[in-house]
């Protein structure tokens, strides 16, 4: 009976560990996905108090007047506790499963200026007006609640040994080598050829994102160790790691700041969301092997949970209204009776954002520009006779 029973408990204790294990790695995606909700909402409240206290002191003369101001100051403070809370979260949850997570920021945005608005609209107007930003905004949380649920569970300890590991992995390496080769011929159009497409712009971002993904949840995950007891900091991989992270991000900031230069911030935001989310969703595949033991139904409701927040984000930020560009010059042909200046009928002016806007477009032809200039023979002739006949009747005269 002793042995019987042996085997029979040694059976229930084996079966009763994953069970556990499951329940304490579904807490840590809990946990992960609170501090990056938590994050990005609080970052984006930091930007909206920062840009509040901007617009407060336009017309200062003093450019640097926010400095004195404690509305700045109370946003940088949130910007920080912020960023930290994002940058904790990747030490609890998969990387697949925080990234997408950054659709709150969107949501919280699109609230806190509908919220904030200072115009008076009637409600069908209002309604009217931000229907597609409410739809974008049922829809982001639906996705964001989908994407959660059905999320990766894979969990190990992020330790210097296991970073090697992954590092070295034929998979990884594989997708690195395709990585690259995508971003220099990207950064060759872009730079050589001149073509400065918005996707091409924003796919050097994600590819970019992504490494910056990798290495903040390894950067994060070794010191979240490290301060439970198992030193990684004297691994040099945490410090290869951590320049690669500030690198990356230092160059997205740069891509970025060119991007703004040539397209409107909401198709950015919405674009560069969408873009980035796979890339890096398809890096946290890759290297950390997020969707490890994971079933068909859990990565297909997964990938639908990100589709339905790509939709909303995409709705919030097509309904921001656009701003249009200050015009310094007056259109002569909007003028009226000014539109038909040439033989062929055509504007004075090219309109506000042809290549050439500023410059006089005329018809005329290369002779008939460099022709000299003649009086006409009719109106000489004229002048002449008449000048004759007043000399005539003046001798009379006298």
């Amino acid at each position: 009976m002793e042995r019987r029973n042996g085997p029979d408990l040694q059976q229930l204790t084996t079966a009763t560990v994953p069970v556990q294990d499951n329940s304490f790695s579904y807490k840590e995606n809990l946990i992960g996905a609170l501090l990056a909700i938590f994050g990005h909402l609080v970052i984006s409240i930091a930007l909206n108090l920062q840009k509040y206290s901007h617009v407060q002191l336009a017309g200062s003369r003093d450019t640097r007047a926010y400095f004195k101001t404690k509305i700045w100051w109370c946003g940088l403070f949130l910007l920080l506790l912020g960023e930290l809370g994002v940058f904790s979260s990747y030490a609890f949850a998969p990387l697949s499963l925080i990234v997408p997570l950054s659709a709150v920021s969107v949501i919280a945005s699109a609230i806190i200026g509908i919220i904030f608005i200072k115009e008076k609209w009637k409600p069908k107007d209002f309604l009217r007006r931000y229907i597609l930003s409410f739809i974008g905004c049922a829809l982001a949380i639906v996705g964001t609640y989908v994407l959660i649920t059905f999320g990766p569970n894979s969990h190990e300890k992020m330790t210097g040994e296991n970073i090697v590991r992954h590092l070295v992995s034929w998979p990884f390496l594989l997708y690195m080598l395709v990585e690259i080769i995508v971003f220099c011929l990207l950064l060759y159009f872009y730079k050589e050829k001149k073509v400065n497409y918005i996707v091409v712009i924003l796919l050097q971002v994600a590819l970019l994102g992504s490494m910056t993904t990798v290495t903040v949840k390894a950067v994060a995950g070794m010191i979240i160790v490290s301060i439970e007891g198992n030193l990684q900091l004297s691994y040099p991989i945490f410090y290869i790691m951590f320049v690669s992270m500030v690198a990356t991000a230092i160059f997205q900031a740069e891509f970025l700041s060119q991007a703004s230069q040539l397209y409107d911030s909401s198709l950015i935001a919405s674009i560069n969301y969408i873009l980035s989310t796979t890339m890096a969703i398809t890096a946290g595949a890759t290297f950390y092997l997020d969707f490890r033991g994971a079933d068909v139904l859990h990565i297909c409701l997964f990938l639908l949970g990100c589709l339905i927040a790509f939709l909303g984000v995409f709705l919030i930020t097509r309904n921001k209204k656009k701003l249009t560009a200050f015009e310094p010059y007056m259109s002569i042909s909007s003028m009226p009776g000014m539109h038909d200046l040439h033989d062929k009928g055509s504007g004075i002016q090219p309109e506000l954002g042809s290549f050439s806007y500023g410059a006089l477009q005329s018809n005329d032809t290369l002779s008939e520009i460099y022709a000299p200039a003649t009086l006409p023979v009719t109106q000489e002739e004229h002048s002449s006779q008449s000048a004759s006949y007043d000399m005539l009747e003046h001798s009379k005269r006298e």
